[in-house]
C-alpha cells in the first residue's frame, strides 16, 4: 500500500523550491480523502492564568485566571488534522454520557469532524485532560495536568457498537487510522475489525501506538515514540545503531509495511522496503508545547500515503507540519498554507 521511493538513505538534501512545488501538488491530492479514525477520544481542557508570584503554601506559582478553552484531543486530534488539510475524517471512539462528552461533541462539530462512529457509554466518563498553563514567563509553561479517565478495555454493548461502526464506515475509506492512547478503545477485536475492513476496502492502514504494539501486526505503517519502542523491546535507545536495530526489530516482529520511530529533538527514524533513513526535525528552536505533534505526524503521513506519496516525502512533510504545532500552545492542526510557508522560510534562509 506504500509507494516506493527513489531516494536513498544517504541522498542529498532536496531543493526547497522543487520540494515546495511537489508538496503543493501533493496537498491538492489530500482533498476528499476519506479517513476513518479509530481510537481514544478526549476533551483537552486548558486553564490559563498569569503567573503573579510564588504561593506561600508551596513552591508553585499563583496564577490569576485569564481564560479557559477546550479542544478535541486524543484520536480526535488526527481527525482534526485530516479535516483541516481537506480530507474527510470519520471518527470512531467512545464518550461518556456527561457534560464533557457534550462539550466534546460540540467541539468536533465546530471543526467539521464527523463523529458518526462515536459510541456513548454511560458507565464510564468522557476522558478529560485538564492542563494548567502559566503565562507571563519566558514562554507559556504547563504547570500541571489533571486526567479524568478510565483505562479499562471497552466491552459488551459499547464494544459491539464500535465494531459495527467500523464495519459500516470503513467500506469506502481511503485509509483507516488507529490512534491508540491506551484508554480502552483499541481492543484486540476493534483492531482486528480495522484490519479486516481496510483490507476489504483496499485502504491504507496506519497506527500511532502508545504501547500494546503486538496488537498492531500486519499494518501498512506503525508509528511509535522512543519510550514506547524501548519499553516494548526491553532495551534503551540511545545511539543511532540502537534506533536502526529497533526499527528493524519492530518491523519484523509486527510484519509492518513500514515503521516510523519518533526520536524527539533528534528527528525521525523510518524503515520500509527502500531501507533505513533518519530525517531531522523541522523545528527545534521554538518548542513551546509538544502536545499533539505526534497526532499531526500520523495524520499527515496517512493522507500522503493515500495520495500516493513515497514514505520519505510523507515523513518530511509531516515533520514540517509538526514543527508548526510545537510552536503554539495547545493542540494545533496546521493547514496547507501554513505548511507551504515553511518552504518559503527555508528559501529565505538560503539567500
Amino acid at each position: 500500500m506504500i509507494s516506493s521511493s527513489p531516494e536513498s538513505p544517504g541522498a542529498a538534501p532536496v531543493d526547497p523550491w522543487q520540494e515546495q512545488r511537489a508538496v503543493s501538488a501533493l496537498l491538492d491530492r489530500f482533498v476528499g480523502r476519506q479517513v476513518v479514525v479509530v481510537g481514544d477520544v478526549f476533551l483537552d481542557e486548558y486553564l490559563v492564568g498569569q503567573a503573579e508570584r510564588l504561593s506561600r503554601e508551596g513552591p508553585v506559582p499563583v496564577l490569576a485566571f485569564q481564560r479557559r478553552f477546550c479542544l478535541p484531543g486524543g484520536a480526535a486530534n488526527p481527525a482534526h488534522n485530516v479535516a483541516v488539510l481537506g480530507g474527510l475524517p470519520v471518527l470512531v471512539g467512545l464518550m461518556g454520557d456527561d457534560d464533557a462528552g457534550e462539550e466534546l461533541r460540540m467541539a468536533l462539530e465546530a471543526r467539521g469532524i464527523r463523529a458518526l462512529g462515536c459510541v456513548t457509554d454511560p458507565t464510564r466518563p468522557t476522558t478529560r485532560k485538564t492542563r494548567i498553563v502559566a503565562e507571563g514567563l519566558s514562554a507559556p509553561q504547563q504547570v500541571a495536568r489533571i486526567d479524568n479517565q478510565c483505562r479499562d478495555a471497552v466491552s459488551g454493548s459499547a464494544e459491539e457498537g464500535l465494531l459495527a461502526a467500523i464495519a459500516r464506515l470503513g467500506d469506502k475509506a481511503d485509509a483507516v487510522l488507529v490512534s491508540h492512547y491506551r484508554s480502552g478503545v483499541a481492543t484486540p477485536a476493534v483492531v482486528d475489525a480495522a484490519r479486516r475492513v481496510s483490507r476489504s476496502a483496499g485502504a491504507v492502514l496506519t497506527v500511532d501506538a502508545q504501547g500494546d504494539l503486538d496488537r498492531f501486526h500486519d499494518f501498512d505503517l506503525v508509528r511509535v515514540g522512543r519510550s514506547d519502542a524501548a519499553a516494548h523491546l526491553g532495551r534503551p535507545l540511545a545511539s543511532d545503531a540502537d534506533y536502526e536495530d529497533a526499527a528493524r526489530d519492530l518491523r519484523a516482529r509486527l510484519r509492518a509495511g513500514a515503521v516510523i520511530l519518533g526520536r524527539g529533538a533528534s528527528g525521525t527514524s523510518l524503515l520500509d522496503d527502500e531501507g533505513y533513513a533518519v530525517l531531522p526535525p523541522a523545528n527545534i528552536s521554538e518548542v513551546y508545547d509538544v502536545t499533539g505533534a505526534g497526532d499531526t505526524v500520523i495524520a499527515v503521513v496517512t493522507l500522503a500515503l493515500c495520495a500516493g506519496a513515497p514514505l520519505r516525502q510523507a515523513v518530511r512533510l509531516a515533520n514540517r507540519a509538526a514543527g508548526i504545532v510545537v510552536r503554539r500552545l495547545g493542540v494545533v492542526a496546521p493547514d496547507g498554507a501554513a505548511i507551504l510557508a515553511t518552504f518559503t522560510d527555508a528559501r529565505d534562509d538560503q539567500q
